[in-house]
């Protein structure tokens, strides 16, 4: 995310950054098991993953081979 996000609403900031962060430095899926994000395994293919940010937002991505792919922020409810 960019040091000003201008398509991010503000209010979604912060958490918006904290959870990228934590994406950033997992090493294993399961360090991104934190209380309030609600990792939970998404259907279909590619397998995909979510965690919440606020209200219906989530961050949706795929975990391969340590790292976080295809990030993306989106209502999805």
């Amino acid at each position: 995310m960019a040091d000003r996000p201008s398509r991010v609403r503000p209010d979604l900031v912060p958490r918006v950054r904290r959870r990228l962060s934590v994406l950033n430095q997992a090493e294993r899926l399961e360090d991104v098991r934190l209380p309030g994000f609600n990792l939970h395994r998404l259907r279909g293919r590619p397998r995909r993953y979510s965690i919440h940010v606020n209200g219906p937002w989530c961050i949706t991505f795929e975990w391969i081979d340590g790292d976080a792919w295809r990030v993306d922020l989106e209502q999805y409810h």
